[in-house]
C-alpha cells in the first residue's frame, strides 16, 4: 500500500522528533529476520526504553536534510533494509538492544549510529559501545570498589574479636 503524501509528511517529522530527542540512534540491516523476531526485538527494547522502528530511507533521508543539526551528515550509509533504535534517556541502551538480541540468532548488522550532537558514528564504535557496561552495573562496580576497603578493615577488627572469642571458648572447654 503506497503512503499518501500526508502520511509521508507525519512520518518524516516524527522521525525528525525522534533523532533530535534521541541521545543516539543506532542504524542496522535486519535482512533476513522473521516479523515475530521483529516483535521480539521490540519487545526487548521497549523494556530498556529504546523505541525501534523501520523506516523508508528516503523519508529518513528528507529528515535528515531538514533538520539543521544532521544537516552535515552523509546519507550514503542509508542502503538497504535498515531498523533504527532511539533512546532520549540511554546513551548506550539502543546499541546493547540491538547487539544482545543479534546475539539470540537473528543476524543484524550494525551500519553506525547518529549521536544528539548531530556526529555520525561508524559501525565498529558502535560495537564498542554496545560491549560497554550499562549504567547500573558502572554503579555497583563503583559501589564495590568504594566498600571493599571498608570491608576490609571490619573484617581485621573483626579478627582480634574471634580471637580473643576463640581463646576464651578454648579456655572454658578445658575446664
Amino acid at each position: 500500500m503506497a503512503l499518501t503524501k500526508i502520511k509521508k509528511a507525519e512520518i518524516v517529522s516524527e522521525t525528525d522528533r525522534l533523532l533530535t530527542g534521541s541521545k543516539l540512534t543506532v542504524m542496522a540491516r535486519y535482512s533476513g529476520a522473521s516479523v515475530k523476531s521483529m516483535q521480539a526485538l521490540r519487545g526487548q527494547a521497549r523494556d530498556s526504553g529504546t523505541m525501534v522502528r523501520v523506516i523508508k530511507n528516503r523519508l529518513v533521508k528528507k529528515s535528515l536534510e531538514s533538520n539543521t543539526k544532521f544537516k552535515a551528515v552523509s546519507t550514503d550509509f542509508l542502503q538497504g533494509q535498515l531498523l533504527y533504535a532511539f533512546n532520549e534517556h540511554d546513551e548506550l541502551a539502543p546499541a546493547q538492544v540491538l547487539a544482545n538480541f543479534s546475539k539470540t540468532g537473528t543476524p543484524l548488522e550494525f551500519v553506525g549510529a547518529l549521536t544528539s550532537d548531530g556526529q555520525f558514528m561508524p559501525a565498529d564504535d558502535v560495537k564498542a559501545l554496545a560491549s560497554l557496561p550499562g549504567k547500573e552495573q558502572l554503579r555497583a562496580q563503583l559501589v564495590g570498589t568504594i566498600a571493599a576497603p571498608i570491608s576490609g578493615v571490619v573484617n581485621v577488627l573483626a579478627g582480634n574479636v574471634r580471637g580473643i572469642l576463640n581463646v576464651l571458648s578454648a579456655r572454658a572447654d578445658t575446664l
